[in-house]
């Protein structure tokens, strides 16, 4: 088997491949992810994943490299890493009672060129009608402000949501793992 790369620095992303127990190393892409002009959400989420790839493919060319973005979206108003308190509540009382679509790219790259799989998942969050001081107790809490939309489904912010509709679930946190594990057992890797 190649060596297999993370092309991220994502903790999240990180735990979510350490479930597959495969060998791997993690490595900043350093791309920039400024938007392009007139991009759509979904589109930007599948370029960066591919950009993120690629990046670290280039210096490790005989590697899988796994290159994942997300990018949150109420319509097409991009919900980006909150950052600070503040900015949390905020999003977060904008998203109070709405559908939230996060858009989850996932590129594999590598082993000499012969490998080159670009998936999209799209997941929609329902959430329930928040009361302030409910956002604030969960703010306080968890304070996710690294996370794209201002909570984390694997934490407490799951008591948020009316409802999630994904076809993988481990794509809202980050990582698309029914659909990289099934590219990884197609590029040769022995996952179960």
């Amino acid at each position: 088997m190649p060596e297999l790369i993370l092309a991220s620095t994502s903790p999240y992303r990180r735990a979510l491949l350490e479930r597959l127990r495969l060998p791997f190393t993690a490595i900043a892409p350093q791309v920039s992810e400024a938007y392009e002009s007139g991009e759509l959400p979904a589109d930007r989420a599948a370029r960066l994943a591919l950009a993120k790839a690629q990046a670290v493919a280039h210096r490790h060319p005989e590697a899988l490299v796994i290159g994942s973005d997300q990018v949150a979206a109420h319509g097409q108003q991009v919900l980006d890493k909150p950052g600070d308190a503040a900015r949390c509540r905020a999003q977060l009382e904008a998203a109070s009672g709405a559908r939230v679509r996060f858009h989850t790219g996932c590129a594999l790259l590598g082993a000499g060129g012969a490998v080159r799989s670009v998936h999209l998942d799209t997941t929609t969050v329902l959430f329930r009608s928040l009361e302030a001081a409910e956002i604030a107790r969960y703010v306080e809490a968890e304070r996710p402000f690294d996370c794209a939309g201002g909570f984390r489904v694997e934490g407490l912010g799951i008591a948020l949501f009316e409802r999630i509709e994904s076809s993988d679930p481990t794509a809202l946190i980050g990582l698309p793992l029914i659909w990289l594990t099934a590219a990884l057992r197609r590029a040769g890797c022995a996952v179960p």
